[in-house]
């Protein structure tokens, strides 16, 4: 899309602000805001240690993976990587007999030939130390309950295996350096395993953040509201996420599950990838009511639920401030009554995008406008000065016009696939395959620990702020100043 008679959007490079912010600058450059002053505490990268940001492992013919975990979201993951190419799923475990056994069931009926070897897992909370140990597996997938997923991905990743975990990372800041550090010292990636931002709108999004078509980037909204009560009737059923899921919502008031909407932001902004990262956030709750009223109206009077004293807010919202002074708002939401939204607005110097609804609104003229953007817009050569209508959302079919222009070509090649695996829309289809892919071929993941490490970090900050009555908390450099050295993601093909 780019020529010498074709206007181009100016004003994307963040490097470049930095660069001439100098007293900024050299305080970066100093190794950061004085830890005194910050009250973070940053251990040193230990001897012999790697920085994990761009790191590439050596390329594998065949990937051999282990599976940590087959409820909920389990069987989306075993399904995908077993119907991959130069894959052999090597070991699957599950606390629950009949969840492993269904999980081998599956990946057979996928490829019997390559994983005619799995072994299963089951019975013991422990029983995934002895798979690691017995099937050596290349790759090792967490896929449980919030609180082992850092202790389980230290172990794998001790064992010679790459992590790959569901979100969160993990619950706590000290969680978040255990892993950063076994990952350093081990070498081995642990990628926090993020669909949305495979989804085909957070994809184009980046893509346009990309190519300028928002301007300078100032400020995102990113949420996960998703009404869940219904998972509390897993708790007298003594198994599923609800059964664990719901002691958290009823014993920590802050933002549980931030990283579904949060992710797919921090990349458009290239958070900790070189022009900008996290510096601090406030936080605030609101009353918890919805909890307790669905236990009341849907459990009988003496039912564990109607025993609980629920004390987490129904909606946190959080509020990050980065180095470079842009703005994030993150809410969480999983108990109100209201449709499901994740925000997923980006918003800039020349526009903005938005999710739930898709939507788009853009400051353009004929002559500042490239030729896509012409032709999306409705500018016209014989009004070279009329800007475009900002006031007025581009929705509907006119959003869908934007897909032609700037459909990110990751999703275009992998369209097929992700329709045929499916997976919130092929966004996990996408995301699995991408894992993959990186492994065989020697690519750095698209998400990397530290990332993974800032974006669960919102949940123990956000839990302090709100506790503090809204107080500031710091985010860790979990770089220790190497994110200005860190490559943006790139708009993979």
């Amino acid at each position: 899309m780019k020529n010498s008679d074709t206007p181009q959007i100016q004003g994307t490079n963040r490097r470049s602000f930095l660069k001439m912010a100098g007293g900024f600058g050299a305080a970066m450059a100093a190794g950061g805001r004085a830890l005194a002053e910050t009250g973070a505490s940053v251990p040193a990268l230990a001897a012999g240690s790697t920085y994990m940001g761009d790191f590439v492992a050596p390329k594998l013919d065949k990937v051999k993976v282990a599976f940590i975990g087959c409820g909920a979201r389990g069987g989306t993951h075993y399904h995908h990587i077993s119907t991959f190419d130069n894959t052999e799923v090597v070991g699957i475990c599950d606390i629950y007999e009949d969840l492993a056994q269904n999980a081998k069931k599956r990946v057979l009926q996928n490829n019997a030939e390559a994983h005619k070897n799995v072994k299963l897992y089951f019975g013991d909370k422990f029983a995934y130390k002895q798979m690691l140990a017995e099937t050596k597996p290349d790759v090792v997938y967490v896929i449980t309950p919030w609180e082992w997923h850092a202790p389980m991905a230290i172990d794998a990743m001790n064992a010679g295996a790459h992590a790959m975990v569901e979100v969160p990372l993990a619950t706590s800041i000290e969680d978040c350096w255990k892993i950063i550090e076994t990952s350093e010292k081990t070498k081995r990636h642990c990628m926090m395993l993020e669909n949305v931002n495979y989804g085909r709108d957070e994809l184009m999004f980046l893509n346009m953040a990309r190519q300028g078509v928002f301007g300078e980037l100032l400020h995102g909204e990113a949420a996960y509201i998703h009404e869940l009560r219904g998972q509390m009737h897993q708790v007298e059923q003594g198994r599923g996420t609800g059964f664990w899921r719901t002691h958290h919502w009823a014993k920590e008031n802050g933002n549980l599950y931030p990283t579904h909407g949060l992710g797919p932001v921090a990349q458009y902004m290239n958070l900790a990838r070189g022009d900008d990262n996290f510096r601090r956030l406030v936080s605030f709750s609101s009353p918890a009511k919805n909890h307790a009223l669905y236990a009341k109206e849907n459990f009988a009077p003496d039912s564990k639920l109607n025993q609980i004293e629920y004390n987490g807010g129904d909606m946190s919202t959080s509020i990050i401030k980065t180095e470079l002074g842009r703005t994030i708002m993150v809410q969480w939401d999983e108990s109100s009554p209201r449709p499901y939204s994740r925000h997923n607005l980006i918003q800039g110097t020349r526009g903005t995008g938005a999710g739930f609804p898709n939507r788009i609104a853009l400051d353009y003229t004929w002559k500042n406008a490239t030729p896509e953007l012409r032709k999306v817009l409705g500018l016209k050569e014989s009004e070279p000065n009329k800007h475009s209508n900002y006031h007025a959302w581009l929705q509907g079919e006119a959003y869908q016009a934007f897909y032609e222009a700037f459909d990110h070509p990751l999703y275009t090649r992998m369209e097929e696939l992700a329709k045929r695996l499916g997976g919130h829309g092929g966004m996990d289809a996408i995301m699995n395959y991408r894992v993959i892919e990186c492994i065989r071929t020697g690519q750095p993941l698209d998400q990397n620990v530290y990332e993974g490490a800032f974006w669960s970090a919102v949940t123990p900050l956000s839990r302090k702020s709100v506790a503090e009555d809204g107080m500031p908390q710091d985010f860790p450099d979990f770089t220790r100043g190497q994110w200005k050295n860190t490559k943006p993601l790139p708009i993979v093909q």
